[in-house]
C-alpha cells in the first residue's frame, strides 16, 4: 500500500477524439488527446491513462500512431488500454513508450494474458481493469463489451484470480456511477481494498473535490481516477491536489 494517493486523469479515445458519456452511453466528443495529455501533466497528474474505448468491440487494431505521439509527450507514467489481446500488443505499446498496459476484455476471454505480461515484464506494468456493476449488497459483478455485457463473474473473486495471476493494480470502474457525478462507489472500492494486497483504483462517479478525499480515505483506495471532471474543467488536479493535501492526505504536489 502505498502512502501517497495519486490522481490518474484518463482519456477516453474513439474516433481519434477524446469521447466521454454517461454510463457508457450517450457518447459526446471533447478534444484532441495531445493537447488535453499536455494540459494534464503541466496541471500534476501523477499517471495519465489512454482508452482506446472502441478498439475491444469494434474488433480492431489500436490507434499506435497516437499512442506513440502521446508517450513521447508525457514524462509521467503512461497507461495504455483498450485493444490489447495479446503478448505481441503488449510488446508494441511498450516499444512505442507506453509504461503500464491496462487490460480489460482481453482478460475475460484469455486469463493467462496477464501472467504471460507479468512474466515477461513484471507485475508493476500490468493493471488489470474491470467493469462492474452493483447486484445486490456487497454482491459486484464484472460487466464485458464497454459494461454492456453480464459474465455472471463476481467482481470480488475475479479481482482476486487476477492478483494472483500477476496483476500489479486493479481500475475498479463502477459503470453505475459512470459519469454520473455523485461521487465514488466506496463499498466496492472498500470491499476491493480488503480482498486484494495491490493496489486499488478507483474509477465512476467523480463530480466535486470531497468525492476524492472519499474514496482516497473510507473507500481505501490508492489512486482516483477521473475523466469529465478534468475534461470540462470542472476541477482542476492542481486544486483538487491542494484541496487533498489541506485535508491531510498524502499527494506529490510539485
Amino acid at each position: 500500500m502505498s502512502t501517497t494517493k495519486k490522481i490518474i486523469p484518463c482519456l477516453d479515445v474513439d474516433n481519434r477524439k477524446v469521447v466521454k458519456g454517461k454510463k457508457f452511453l450517450d457518447v459526446q466528443e471533447v478534444a484532441d488527446p495531445l493537447t488535453l495529455a499536455k494540459k494534464y501533466v503541466a496541471d500534476g497528474a501523477d499517471e495519465l491513462v489512454f482508452y482506446d474505448i472502441s478498439a475491444s468491440t469494434k474488433n480492431r487494431g489500436m490507434f499506435l500512431d497516437l499512442i506513440e505521439e502521446i508517450a513521447k509527450e508525457v514524462p509521467i507514467p503512461f497507461i495504455v488500454g483498450g485493444g490489447i489481446r495479446t503478448l505481441q500488443d503488449v510488446d508494441k505499446v511498450f516499444e512505442l513508450g507506453g509504461n503500464k498496459i491496462s487490460i480489460n476484455s482481453a482478460a475475460l476471454t484469455n486469463p493467462e494474458l496477464i501472467k504471460e505480461v507479468a512474466d515477461k515484464y513484471g507485475s508493476e506494468r500490468v493493471m488489470l481493469s474491470m467493469d462492474v456493476r452493483q447486484e445486490g449488497e456487497n454482491k459486484w459483478s464484472v460487466y464485458a463489451k464497454g459494461g454492456m455485457e453480464e459474465t455472471g463473474i463476481d467482481a470480488i473473486e475475479w479481482a482476486k484470480k487476477m492478483e494472483a495471476l500477476g496483476a500489479g493494480e486493479l481500475v475498479v470502474n463502477s459503470v453505475d456511477q459512470d459519469g454520473v457525478k455523485d461521487g465514488y462507489d466506496l463499498a466496492l472500492n472498500q470491499a476491493m481494498a480488503e480482498a486484494v494486497t495491490i493496489p486499488i483504483i478507483a474509477s465512476g462517479g467523480a463530480g466535486k473535490p470531497k468525492h476524492f478525499k472519499d474514496v482516497l480515505t473510507e473507500g481505501q483506495a490508492d489512486a482516483a481516477l477521473a475523466a469529465s471532471v478534468f475534461h470540462f474543467n470542472e476541477i482542476n488536479i492542481r486544486d483538487l491536489k491542494n484541496y487533498l493535501a489541506k485535508e491531510n492526505i498524502a499527494v506529490r504536489n510539485d
